[in-house]
């Protein structure tokens, strides 16, 4: 029974224009050593210079013989913009301003990054891909994979560099092995990307 093996996580830390900084090139390059072991088939990365950056930094531990590929689906983008009976209060002021147009876009994408990476292989053997992403992304897929309701992407956070990994069988459910694991990082360089409070 063949199985797909994704391998997601957050770009690595970044500045204010997008581009990793030394931060973010040392994380990238511990998910790289994390993942050296395993034999990962394709890197797939968002088209922003800061996904794009962190594949490349990680591919360098996995001998560089891992293909790197851009996948627009893996954009950042709102996946779901909730109904505002949907939303908790205080996200009302973040989806304020979002038209119509702009909601149902972000939502394609969701659903074209669900329909290429979340289920099983199409051919026999097993398949280990990597997804170089952003946070909102990230969570739509762990929100897909518990078959939560749409909403349900809101609050799911992933830290720079953590890695979430998801298992999809043939006629079985998604299996989420972790979520947002940072043993790989040194302590110092952990809860990147999330607001700078005491955290375990």
């Amino acid at each position: 029974m063949a199985t797909r093996h994704l391998y997601i996580a957050r770009h690595g830390d970044a500045d204010a224009f997008g581009n990793l900084t030394a931060t973010g090139r040392e994380q990238a390059r511990l998910l790289g050593q994390r993942l050296t072991h395993l034999p990962i088939d394709a890197v797939w990365h968002s088209p922003l210079p800061r996904a794009a950056d962190s594949a490349q930094q990680l591919n360098l531990f996995l001998t560089g013989s891992a293909p790197v590929y851009e996948a627009a689906e893996l954009i950042d983008h709102v996946p779901y913009v909730p109904k505002p009976e949907e939303t908790p209060s205080s996200w009302i002021p973040f989806f304020d301003g979002f038209d119509r147009a702009e909601a149902e876009s972000g939502h394609t994408i969701a659903r074209s990054l669900t329909a290429r990476f979340a289920g099983p292989p199409a051919g026999e053997d097993d398949v280990h891909e990597v997804l170089i992403t952003h946070s909102y992304p990230i969570a739509w897929l762990i929100r897909d994979a518990l078959d939560a309701p749409e909403v349900g992407w809101l609050g799911l956070n992933s830290a720079n560099a953590a890695l979430t990994v998801v298992e999809y069988r043939p006629s079985a459910p998604p299996s989420i092995v972790m979520v947002n694991e940072m043993s790989h990082l040194r302590p110092e360089l952990r809860w990147t990307g999330f607001p700078d409070v005491l955290r375990p």
